[in-house]
């Protein structure tokens, strides 16, 4: 172990500590930061995926609507820039997580995820948006033999709500992507597949100011109230009346105290190669491009991006009060077992490759691991978030969905029980962190050492938080 310690020291030794996905393109300037008093039919509170498609949609819905959207820092600063962008049908953090949560409400959640992935390739493709995306499927993969049945399980999930998927045994995962530690896999095939994020999100971004959406970086809301005129949302430089407004800000919100009732700042770790040699590439297989997850308790997931560079990510953390920006996660020393289970998994790799990025983002973590929505200022006002994973694509339903609540529409979604319902509160600082420190502990153990790791997790899990989904 100590040795491959070092050997991820020395592959992290000339590692950016940025999200590769921002730092892989050019620099673009904001927009203005609003320094005058306004008034708007709509405010859409933060920049990143969820606000982004809210705004499109709304003024898609309604060109004559007055749009507004606020960003704290700059658009995509948040987990929107950081994230694996595996995208899934899912709108619910997967079916497994879907029967969980709704069991009675699995099959229609399935064919909105349908729809939803249907909207977004529209949406793409309507607005002209290079974001290279790849249609290469999301697979499940079993890590040794005693992953199988969790295989297993996702086949036949895929298969229960109409998805097309294949089974693959290990030598049918051999010839799809060359690990040992890759015993099988369930691959769904369609609608599914990897996005460059930050060509994305600037994607969105052009589309919602080419629809009208009036558009503020570097404006954070400071405090909101409701008067007779409507909610006064008061930035740095101006203050807003606004008739409507969306908090789409899901992590970033956790320091609210209403908020972060029920959603945690959980960080999510990733590191990025240098690009893979064609060789390299002949060495690894993975020649459909999918994105994949696989079956350990401390789940790894990984992707190959455009220019071939391997993706490997999910290492998960908890920062005291919620810390959405941690000073330790700039440095080598979080990411080296990440890195150590990147050399199990591709042992090929091992003594020839580097990273040339690393970093972590913040999940909005829930008991319900997708999305919610709470209302403020009678309902004039709503947070949609908790995205826990997926949220690439999942946030354009949430955005939807919090939308038409927002606006009190009668549709067959908002009487649905995902929209009706919150998550289960999620205890407050000290013992949150002490909770989620030993958590995290069984969670990179546990696979190793077992115990009292696997009572704890039972535990954990038992009370509303599935952290091995």
């Amino acid at each position: 172990m100590a040795d491959t310690a070092q050997q991820a020291l020395n592959a992290l030794s000339d590692t950016r500590f940025t999200t590769y996905w921002l730092d892989s393109l050019d620099p673009v300037a904001d927009e203005a930061t609003l320094e005058h008093d306004t008034s708007c039919d709509l405010l859409v509170v933060g920049g990143g995926f969820c606000g982004l498609w809210a705004a499109i949609q709304a003024r898609e819905q309604d060109p004559g609507r007055d749009v507004m959207l606020i960003e704290a820092k700059s658009v995509a600063n948040g987990a929107s820039g950081r994230p694996a962008a595996i995208m899934s049908t899912s709108v619910m953090h997967g079916i497994d997580n879907t029967e969980r949560i709704f069991p009675n409400d699995v099959a229609e959640l399935e064919q909105l995820g349908r729809e939803n992935m249907d909207g977004f390739q529209q949406t793409v493709e309507r607005y002209d948006i290079d974001c290279d995306l790849e249609w290469g499927g999301e697979m499940k993969v079993s890590i040794g033999d005693e992953g199988l049945a969790r295989v297993e399980e996702d086949y036949q999930l895929y298969l229960k709500y109409g998805h097309e998927a294949v089974k693959l045994d290990k030598a049918g995962m051999q010839a799809e992507i060359k690990s040992p530690l890759f015993h099988g896999g369930a691959w769904s095939k369609k609608r599914s597949g990897t996005v460059h994020p930050g060509k994305l999100v600037r994607g969105l971004k052009q589309a919602a100011l080419k629809l009208g959406v009036r558009l503020y970086e570097n404006t954070p809301q400071l405090s909101n109230h409701k008067t007779g005129e409507g909610i006064i949302v008061e930035t740095p430089g101006a203050k807003i009346t606004a008739r409507k407004v969306l908090l789409a800000t899901n992590a970033w919100a956790a320091g609210h105290h209403h908020i972060s009732r029920r959603v945690a700042a959980i960080r999510d770790r990733i590191v990025v190669t240098e690009p893979l040699t064609e060789a390299q590439m002949q060495e690894v297989g993975w020649q459909h491009r999918q994105g994949i997850y696989d079956t350990r308790t401390q789940l790894n997931y990984m992707r190959l991006t455009a220019d071939n560079r391997i993706l490997f990510g999910g290492r998960l953390d908890y920062f005291y009060g919620n810390d959405t920006d941690p000073a330790l996660d700039k440095t080598p020393q979080p990411f080296i077992r990440l890195v150590q289970s990147f050399y199990r998994t591709f042992p090929q790799l091992a003594d020839e490759i580097k990273f040339s990025h690393a970093w972590s983002g913040p999940i909005g973590l829930t008991t319900r691991m997708a999305v919610h929505y709470q209302k403020y200022h009678d309902g004039d006002m709503v947070f949609a978030g908790g995205y826990s994973g997926f949220g690439v694509t999942a946030s354009r339903f949430g955005a939807r969905i919090g939308l038409a609540i927002l606006d009190q529409l009668d549709i067959p979604e908002t009487r649905m029980q995902f929209a009706r319902t919150m998550p289960n509160y999620i205890p407050p600082e000290p013992f949150r962190w002490i909770g989620a420190k030993i958590t995290m502990y069984a969670l990179d153990t546990l696979d190793e050492k077992g115990g009292w790791r696997k009572l704890w997790i039972a535990i954990v899990q038992k009370m509303g938080f599935p952290i091995t989904l």
